[in-house]
């Protein structure tokens, strides 16, 4: 059973991959990356509060599916609209953002988990998530408006 929830979200990621050919078209990326990252925060927030296998799975293949989402879109805004000069710089940040954020979330989800209980940590976790998406959108009304049209001329 470990090993199906392990698995779900990588499927659901498979999944958006497989139909991932309409994100060449998408204007308003900034707003796909909110909308994909808040999709992900419900999903875990869901995923927390259900105690049945199938529907837990599905959520986690929802969250591994907007977070491929979340991720295709951020690195075309990335690479669009980063100057040459300073392109692998920023992918190199972003790489680095990739690999160490999860690990560090998964710390504080274990000792989140260890004061309380799993299920509040993951409830919290995805609780926090939308919440803080929502912060950025806020704090970030360029990223909302991002036009992937304009960006490239």
């Amino acid at each position: 059973m470990v090993g199906l929830l392990y698995a779900a979200p990588y499927a659901g990621a498979l999944a958006a991959s497989l139909v991932s050919g309409w994100a060449t078209r998408m204007r308003r990326q900034g707003l796909g990356v909110i909308v994909a990252a808040g999709l992900w925060g419900v999903a875990i927030t869901l995923f927390g509060l259900v105690d049945v296998l199938w529907l837990a799975l599905a959520l986690l293949a929802l969250a591994g599916a907007a977070d491929f989402v979340s991720a295709v879109l951020r690195s075309a805004i990335a690479l669009t609209a980063t100057p040459d000069s300073m392109r692998g710089r920023i992918s190199g940040i972003e790489l680095a953002q990739v690999a160490s954020a999860p690990t560090l979330g998964n710390v504080e989800a274990g000792v989140l988990a260890s004061l309380t209980s799993v299920r509040f940590s993951i409830v919290s976790g995805g609780v926090a998530c939308v919440v803080g998406t929502a912060a950025i959108a806020l704090a970030l009304p360029q990223l909302l408006r991002y036009d992937s049209r304009r960006a490239r001329g």
